[in-house]
């Protein structure tokens, strides 16, 4: 993908998805701060065929972080960290 017009609609889309809460400025070709960085950014569509992921909760982290952690998940509330949050509590606490 080279068009800026898509790049910017596709950057729009992921900065929605892993930043829902917002705090990044909106791609717009020509605008600052993205409108010139475009020209060096690619797109690409892959499809994912498998998984292998690991998971790390901080547990090698002072507790004072991992209740951090904890709080932060709480507060987020978005659609998996309910289970991160337990998660974490398990591991604390085995």
């Amino acid at each position: 993908m080279d068009d800026p017009t898509a790049k910017a609609e596709l950057l729009e889309r992921q900065l929605g998805h892993f930043q829902p809460e917002g705090g990044s400025a909106r791609p717009t070709v020509g605008e600052a701060p993205y409108g010139r960085l475009l020209s060096g950014i690619r797109g690409v569509r892959l499809e994912v065929t498998g998984v292998r992921a690991k998971f790390k909760y901080a547990a090698h982290r002072p507790s004072e972080t991992q209740d951090r952690i904890a709080a932060g998940l709480a507060a987020r509330g978005g659609p998996r960290d309910a289970a991160a949050g337990e998660h974490l509590e398990r591991r604390r606490r085995a």
